[in-house]
Formats: structure tokens, sequence, C-alpha cells
């Protein structure tokens, strides 16, 4: 189970820091990631950090936010910084099986949040 929060409304340039909080025992092994979504487009991979803590981020992104985890607390995180008006979207926390290797792509993520709307006006 995987629960997210700290979305919001925010003006563009300001800053969000999202949480997601998982539940059970087994969290520090499974891949996590951040997906996002707006109404009537495909899932969006945003960031992922892996098991041994590598990161990966997609290239709208790159620059401007920041993922990582807490294994001790379950929890996982998503700093945005510099946030845009694309940025805009349903923001997902999504955890991954180490039997799959690509970050990218939501097909290989079995376990979702409810997500968390981030809302950037410009």
């Amino acid at each position: 189970h995987l629960k997210e929060s700290g979305g919001g409304l925010v003006q563009a340039g300001d800053s969000l820091r999202l949480s997601c909080e998982a539940s059970g025992d087994t969290f520090s092994s499974y891949h996590m990631a951040w997906f996002r979504q707006v109404t009537g487009k495909e899932r969006e991979f945003v960031a992922s950090t892996r098991v041994g803590g590598t990161t990966d981020y997609s290239d709208s992104v790159k620059g401007r936010f920041s993922t990582s985890r807490d294994n001790a607390k379950k929890m996982t995180y998503l700093q945005m910084n510099n946030l845009k008006p694309e940025d805009t979207a349903l923001y997902y926390c999504a955890a991954r099986d180490r039997i799959y290797t690509i970050p990218q792509l939501h097909t290989q993520y079995g376990w979702w949040g409810q997500g968390t709307q981030v809302t950037v006006s410009s």
C-alpha cells in the first residue's frame, strides 16, 4: 500500500515536496518511482530511486526535481523546485519489483498510490 501527500496549488517558480509512505516490511527491496498524469494523456515517468540508491529522471524535470528514499521510514520523496505550469498533473508514487529493469515503463510497476494533485499557476 502506497500513500502520497504534499500536493497543492503553487505559483510558477515555487517549490513543493511530495512524500510517499509505504506499508509492509519489504520497502527496501523495491525500486520506487514517481509518475504523473494529465487527464487524457499517458502516464509519464518523472523520477525513480532504485534499491541501491541510484536515481533516474526524465529530461523534463532533470535539474529541477530530486528524488530520495528513507528505507527506515519506508518513505520516498520528490522535491520539486522551480515549478512550471506544465508540471501540473496528478502525481503517483509506484513500486517496482527488482526483476523489472526499466524504470521509465509504468507497466513494470505493480503497486501504485492514489495520487496527489499538483497545480502550478503562471
